[in-house]
Formats: C-alpha cells, structure tokens, sequence
C-alpha cells in the first residue's frame, strides 16, 4: 500500500513552506555536521601514524585539541538541529491538526452521527503526532544520510580504492534490500490507527455515559467490549511492530557484514604493507560511521511507514467533503424574516422520508407553535432551516430568500436556537454567553442578564463575567444554563428564534422567571416554539401540528382552538389545558 509521491511532495510544500527559514537553517546544519563528521577522523588518523613513526611530538597536544574542540562543535550543532527539527514538526503538525479540526466543524451532521467525538479526536492528534518526524526530519535526514554515505565512500575512494569499490557494493546492496522492505508495514500501522480510533471512541462514549451504565447494571457488558478492543489493538498493534521490525533489523545483519568485509581487507592490506595502522584505523572507523547514515535512513524508513499510514488516513478524512455545499451568498434582510416550506421531503440517510410533502408560510414577526408526538418531524423542520442538513425534494426560503442561495454564516448569524440540551465550554461566563465574540461590549452582556433576570445569579459570582464555568455546566442547574442559552440568542439579535423544547427542562419557578424575557425576545422577532407542553405555545399566533412527516394542522391559533373539531382543540381538551390559553 503506497502512497504517490506527489502526495508527500504537496503535504510537505503546504506545511513547511511558511517555515523555509526554518528548513534552510535545519539544512546548513546538517551539511555542517556531515562536513565535520567526515573531517574528525582525519585527525585521528595522522596523530595515531605520527606516534607510531616518529614517536610523541610537540604538535599533537594542538591536534588532539582540536580533535576535541571540533567534537564539542558538532554536538552544538547537532542540539541546534534537533531544536529547529523539533520547532519544524510542531509547527507543521499543529497547522495540520488545526486544518484538520476546522474541516470536521463544517462537515454536515450526518458525517458526525457516523464517526464518534473519540474517534475524530484520534484521527486529528494520534494520526497527526505519528507525522510529527515526518515533516521535521525524513527529508533532510534521507538527504543528509545520503550525503554522508556519499561522503564517507568517497573517502574511503581516496584512502584505499579496494576498500571503498567493496563498501561501495555493499552500500547499494544495503539500501536497495532496505527500500524494498520500506512499504511492508504501512496496511498493518493504518489498521492499528483504526483499532485505536475505535478504541478511544467507545471509551469516549461510554465515560460520558457513566451514570446510566451503573445505574443500570452494564459494567459487565461495557469492561468486556474494552477487553476486545484492547485486545484488538494489542493483536495490529503486534503485528505492525513486527513487520515494521523487518527493516529496522536489515540494516544489523548487514553491518555485522560491513565489518567482517573491513576487517578482512585491512588484515590483507596491513599484512602487505600497503596501509599505515592510521589509515587502518582509519577504514574501521568510517567502517562503523558507515551504520550512521544507513541506520539513520532505515530509523527514518520506518517512522516514514507510520507516517505513511497516518497520511493515507488524513487523506481519506481531508476527501470526505460535507454534503452540504455553501451558498453563492445571497444575503438575507434585516429585522423579522418570513419562512416558507414548499413541498419539501427529508429523510435521514436511507431511512424512510421524515418529512413528506411539508408546505407552509409564516409572516414575518409571527410567532409558529410547532406541535406534534415524539418522531413525528418537529425538530427536523428546525434542523433544515438551520441548514444541518438540505431537504431532499422542495425548498426552504426565509426572508423570500432561497436558504441554499445564502452563505451558511450569514444564515446562522439570522436565526437563534435555544435546545433542551446547552453546551457550555470550560471557559468564562462571558466567553460562554458570546462565544468568544471579543466584540460585544460587557453593558449589553450585563443588560442582556438584567431582562433575563438572572442579576441574582450574577450577582453570586465571584468574578463576575470572569468566572470560569466547567465544561457541560458543572455547578450549573439546568434552569441557569437554559438561562445563559437564552442570553446567547439575546446577545445575536437574530431575525428567527427557534424554541426547541427550550423550557421542558425548566421547574414552574424558572420557567415562570423568564416568561417576560421570552416575550421581549419574540418581540419584533419571527418565532418557531416546539413543544410538548400546550401551555408554552400560548403565545403563538400560528399552529402547526405534525404528523408522521406531513402537516396534519395548520391554522392561526385562535380558529383552531375555537373550533372543536380541530386536532388543537382535542389536544388542549385532552391534555385539560384549555384554560391555560384562555
């Protein structure tokens, strides 16, 4: 399983480009420390050929000296490249992981329903860290241990031909017996992702979901899935290791070669006089500073099949495009928006269509009770005009306008949603209420809080708009998060408010509490409220009621409820809420 060299070409074109400061200084380096690499010996040689022809000598003090003062320069260097190499792989990683996670939040939902959050958090860090080597060091590495094998065989060429044609062969013999092995070991590391993606995200799932799980007797079924996924990963993991041993453990059975090749050639070169003890000292040293480049290739060959793997796997999530397609941007206007539905059919994945033939208009600054049983199509008509998913026949206009037509940004900044279920972020009171929007000043955030009662709660923080919050609201009741999620739709000044079960979660007390606040935010706003509780929609000027995915209702509130024999009316005397509306 390989990967084509243009794709390597691109990846490392897009992610170290912006660094090639960096990568031409990593580069001098290392040609640095080849040069003094192949120079070192140099002195070893003619100290140990001068003691042994004309004894000890005034000058070889300066030269061991020097020997150990250019030592001290190259482990400099050497500090210096693993520096910038290690700088280079952050940098070039985090680039792609931040490209990575901003390409999973615009990806549609239905990609999210088929990949787990533990999963995606593997695929964007663990694949990525694999690749780490990859972008600081396995192009100047190869180059560089090419370089200095070049080196060191074309001073073996000077020294003594016999020695250097013999290394020669074996060099080339070594490199192509490597590369050929280089590819074994990518299939089994790209299945061992996999098996640990799925891993982490069952232990994802199933943490978050602690409570139930022991609430309701699963540690036996939960501790034995781990068992198998674990075991799983430890059987791809086993197996990746050992292929990918296969070209790590090459290079050993041919040095073990290399030296019996020297030591051969110097005991017949030595015997007949042709080399000094230096020069014979000299081929074994460079003999075993033959392994250097060779196991430095071999070291990068097989962090290369890792790499490889974590590529093929990015590749894959990078090609996996959103369903939906973004608008040509056709803006949406001011104030109050009309919704119009016109024959629109949804349905999710290969399922049956949710909804079948939905059509409805809703004025602009009208307030819709969207009823209906649980399945029946409600939030799925929220969901489409939010444009989570694109309906499959029909179309959706707000504001007269074809939702398709406009950029999803401009969309979403036009509607506000309020959920059963808030998600809070680990971050400041203020952060939570603006997400992170540095530009909303603290008084409308403050007056914002003041019209949704909640200065009381306010009041009780320590650090004010600076408090921390845990994530998911710890420490939050689920009445103050609903309240800071109204604050959010407060502060985005939307044209649509959609109410989604907004206030099922909320006691009488709190419910009761921002009752004027719902009111003032629908004031002036066209309002969707969905809910299963016919006290909320009391405020709605339309009703629509769903059933099975088709419209079973719809007709100004006060004429349904009027006539006894519409669905709404039935339900309010069913549900003995009639009063309630009054």
């Amino acid at each position: 399983m390989r990967v084509p060299l243009k794709d390597y070409r691109e990846l490392l074109w897009r992610y170290l480009a912006p660094q090639h400061i960096r990568v031409f200084l990593l580069g001098l380096l290392l040609c640095a420390d080849i040069i003094l690499q192949l120079i070192n010996p140099q002195f070893l040689r003619t100290f140990i050929d001068t003691i042994t022809a004309s004894g000890p000598q005034p000058f070889l003090l300066g030269l061991a000296i020097l020997f150990m003062v250019v030592a001290l320069i190259q482990q400099l260097i050497t500090i210096a490249a693993t520096y910038i190499s290690e700088r280079l792989g952050w940098s070039a990683t985090n680039a792609l992981r931040a490209d990575l996670a901003l390409h999973l939040v615009r990806m549609d939902m239905s990609f999210h329903k088929t990949h787990t959050p533990g999963e995606l958090i593997e695929r964007v860090d663990g694949d990525v860290t694999n690749m780490a080597n990859f972008f600081s060091q396995f192009v100047i590495k190869i180059l560089g241990g090419l370089l200095l094998l070049a080196g060191i065989l074309a001073v073996l060429w000077y020294t003594e031909w016999h020695v250097g044609l013999a290394l020669s062969i074996f060099a080339v013999v070594a490199l192509v017996a490597i590369n050929s092995a280089r590819g074994i070991a990518i299939k089994p590391w790209k299945a061992f992702r996999q098996v640990s993606a799925e891993l982490f995200g069952f232990l994802e799932e199933r943490l978050r979901g602690t409570e139930d799980i022991r609430s309701n007797g699963a540690q036996p079924y939960i501790m034995r899935r781990l068992y198998m996924l674990t075991r799983e990963r430890l059987r791809s993991g086993t197996r990746a290791r050992l292929l990918s041993s296969i070209p790590w453990s090459l290079p050993i059975l041919f040095f073990a070669v290399a030296y019996i090749i020297a030591f051969t050639l110097i005991a017949w070169l030595y015997s007949t006089k042709s080399i000094s003890l230096g020069i014979a000292f000299l081929i074994y040293y460079y003999t075993q500073q033959l392994s250097q480049p060779i196991m430095m290739i071999s070291n990068q060959l097989d962090d290369f099949q890792k790499a490889s793997a974590g590529i093929v796997r990015v590749q894959e999530l990078m090609s996996t495009h959103s369903q939906l397609k973004d608008g040509p941007g056709t803006p949406l206007p001011a104030g109050p928006l009309s919704v119009d539905f016109e024959q629109v059919q949804f349905g999710y994945g290969e399922e049956d269509m949710v909804l079948k033939n939905v059509s409805f208009h809703l004025n602009p600054g009208e307030v819709l009770g969207l009823l209906g049983r649980t399945g029946s199509g409600k939030t799925t008509i929220t969901r489409l005009l939010f444009r989570l998913y694109d309906p499959a026949v029909g179309i959706l206009k707000l504001g007269g306008v074809d939702i398709s037509q406009a950029s999803m940004a401009d969309l979403r900044r036009h509607i506000g949603i309020v959920t059963q279920d808030v998600q809070l972020f680990h971050a400041t009171v203020r952060d939570n209420l603006t997400l992170f929007d540095t530009s909303i000043a603290d008084t409308r955030i403050l007056q914002a809080l003041q019209d949704l009662g909640l200065t009381d709660w306010f009041d009780k923080l320590s650090d004010g708009l600076d408090t921390m919050l845990a994530a998911n609201g710890g420490g939050l009741s689920a009445g103050e998060a609903q309240l800071l999620a109204f604050t959010r739709v407060f502060l985005h000044d939307p044209g649509l408010i959609i109410m989604d079960e907004a206030s099922s979660r909320l006691d009488p007390a709190t419910e009761q509490l921002i009752e004027q606040a719902v009111d003032k935010l629908l004031s002036g706003r066209t309002g969707i409220i969905i809910a299963h509780r016919l006290g909320t929609v009391k405020r709605a000027d339309t009703i629509l009621i769903m059933d099975a995915g088709q419209i079973a209702e719809y007709g100004k509130r006060s004429a349904l409820q009027a006539d006894t024999a519409s669905h709404f009316a039935q339900l309010l005397l069913t549900a003995h809420e009639a009063e309630v509306l009054a």
